[in-house]
């Protein structure tokens, strides 16, 4: 990420490779933080790593034996 505050949907599905539907999905279940300005829907940078870093992790077979 750049050294930018914050980005809106369409720029932070660009930049994770996930879709506007399931970002919203994570928006309306309170899950991602977004915030309005005018009509526009921003999500800080803050937030953005937020949310990552409380996604669960990925435990391969061996791992979770």
């Amino acid at each position: 990420m750049s050294d930018r505050i914050s980005y809106s949907v369409q720029e932070v599905a660009e930049l994770t490779g996930v879709g506007l539907t399931k970002l919203r999905e994570e928006i309306q279940a309170n899950r991602l933080v977004a915030r309005k300005l005018g009509k526009r829907t921003l999500i800080t940078a803050s937030d953005l790593a937020a949310w990552a870093h409380g996604l669960p992790r990925f435990e391969t077979r061996a791992a979770a034996a």
